[in-house]
């Protein structure tokens, strides 16, 4: 976990290639505009913004076999993500990232697994999602590549030309421990079980809570001296809280379960990486979903329920008065 001696690196990924919902390249900016460089900043954290990376140029020649669109575009910016990670990573910043939708975590996760293999240490994903993401182009019924993120970087074949360098690290499935499901294709889920990656739907959350599930993981991480990566897609919220997102789900996590997650990872020390992802400013409430973003993530680095400042949000009612 970030201290105040360690810089925390805030790096925009504009990308809304890997979805049909146009607007999640406004993400980094609505989150810029929310305050949550500035509430890092008060909290007492160096922070630099590493600016928005730009993608590699598309080749009009690259295919993936299957149902996946936009993968050239997807290639191009995996590969460009991966470099400014990992520069992110040598400058021995926190890296956040800040997006765009999840396919972005394609190239985050990538960068951070081949980080964590160079310490000789095994890499953690928690995924707060309402979708576990685990689709191929053999399996997606849409062909949205942001439905391929952990898939991609847990080394599935059918997504190996995405990188370049080629993936030499790709992340056991077995640490990759996904909390919110509630959203699952068929053959999404045969994979899941034939994978053995850790899903807890909101059903498990509705009758056991969100710390047991979480304490496996934290115990986990602890046991292997690995390292804990979190990406926070918006739709592991309910919609009633997020509504800024383009795959809406209901019966989200609520606004108390989300912070006890995040003051419960901060407690636990392990995090060394964050993405926030498909936030989408076009759809959102007077920017009320990017406010709560940048809450939660002041809650992962230290700051506790009842130091929250007050959020005024008018109603439309209210501009006319």
């Amino acid at each position: 976990m970030a201290n105040q001696q360690q810089t925390i690196g805030l790096l925009g990924i504009p990308l809304q290639d890997g979805t049909h919902e146009k607007g999640c390249l406004m993400g980094p900016d609505a989150l810029r505009t929310a305050g949550l460089i500035q509430t890092l900043q008060s909290m007492g954290f160096q922070s630099r913004d590493y600016g928005n990376v730009r993608p590699q140029n598309a080749d009009d020649a690259f295919r993936l076999s299957g149902n996946a669109l936009n993968a050239s575009e997807i290639a191009g910016w995996t590969r460009a993500i991966q470099a400014k990670a990992a520069q992110m990573l040598q400058d021995n910043c926190f890296p956040l990232f800040m997006g765009g939708d999840h396919a972005l975590s394609i190239g985050t996760v990538a960068a951070l697994a081949e980080h964590a293999n160079g310490q000789d240490r095994p890499l953690y994903v928690l995924w707060l999602d309402a979708h576990p993401d685990f689709n191929s182009p053999g399996t997606s019924e849409s062909g949205n590549m942001h439905g391929m993120s952990v898939a991609a970087f847990c080394g599935l074949p059918e997504l190996s030309d995405l990188f370049e360098p080629k993936l030499n690290c790709p992340v056991d499935p077995t640490h990759v421990h996904m909390i919110g499901i509630r959203s699952v294709d068929a053959e999404e889920r045969v994979q899941l079980k034939k994978h053995q990656v850790h899903v807890n739907d909101m059903r498990l959350i509705d009758e056991i809570g969100v710390m047991k599930p979480l304490q496996r993981l934290i115990d986990d991480v602890k046991a292997n001296n690995g390292l804990l990566h979190v990406s926070l897609d918006v739709d592991f919220l309910d919609p009633s809280i997020a509504p800024a997102v383009g795959t809406t789900v209901p019966g989200g996590a609520t606004f108390r379960e989300a912070h006890l997650i995040m003051e419960l990872l901060h407690e636990s020390g392990l995090v060394t990486s964050l993405d926030i992802v498909e936030l989408n400013p076009f759809l959102d409430e007077r920017g009320k979903t990017a406010e709560l973003l940048t809450d939660l993530a002041a809650s992962l680095f230290g700051r506790k329920i009842f130091d929250r400042p007050t959020r005024h949000h008018r109603n439309t009612m209210d501009r006319h008065h």
